[in-house]
């Protein structure tokens, strides 16, 4: 059985306290998603939106899964109130660099999650992280696309733009067989 290092205040290892810190940064991902897609979506860019719509699900599935790990290491968990997000922007650039600060400042937050685990000899959690690790890079990987693609746009043109998300980022299908459960149904599936 893996060593853990409790809590006093909360009788849970650090590592689980972070884990319940992470359903909230991801339920605000997921409602900042909302937001960026919204906002997209109201300038009548629907590639934008849908790329957006489609990754606030992701984000919330991301919450779900470990949900779902928390209850079956019989971890307490207490659905938290996702922080505040932001819904005016300046130019159509600013949502995607703020969607690409906030997936690396998510990576950091599971490599943080990933030494604490490891720390704590919870081996069972630093395997639990590895999925989310690997899905931080491709993440990371396409909002940095997103947002080069913009900013060589001809002249500015958000409609080359979303023509390119079209043809070169269509919604995917079929998950990630890899992936972790969800509690309850997976909404990206």
């Amino acid at each position: 059985m893996a060593s853990t290092t409790h809590s006093a205040e909360h009788g849970l290892s650090k590592f689980h306290r972070l884990l319940l810190d992470q359903v909230r940064h991801e339920f605000t991902a997921s409602h900042q998603y909302v937001a960026l897609a919204t906002w997209y979506d109201d300038r009548h860019l629907p590639q934008f939106a849908r790329i957006f719509y489609r990754q606030a699900l992701e984000e919330r599935d991301h919450a779900m899964m470990i949900v779902r790990y928390l209850i079956d290491r019989d971890v307490p968990v207490t659905i938290p109130r996702p922080d505040e997000i932001q819904n005016e922007f300046q130019s159509p650039r600013e949502p995607v660099a703020l969607a690409l600060s906030q997936e690396q400042r998510v990576t950091e937050q599971f490599h943080v999650l990933s030494r604490v685990a490891r720390e704590e000899n919870d081996y069972t959690g630093e395997q639990f992280l590895l999925w989310f690790l690997k899905e931080q890079v491709e993440e990371e990987h396409k909002m940095s696309t997103i947002l080069d693609v913009v900013d060589r746009a001809a002249g500015g043109s958000l409609f080359e733009v979303e023509t390119w998300l079209a043809r070169e980022m269509p919604d995917e299908t079929g998950g990630d067989a890899d992936a972790p459960e969800t509690a309850g149904p997976a909404l990206t599936v």
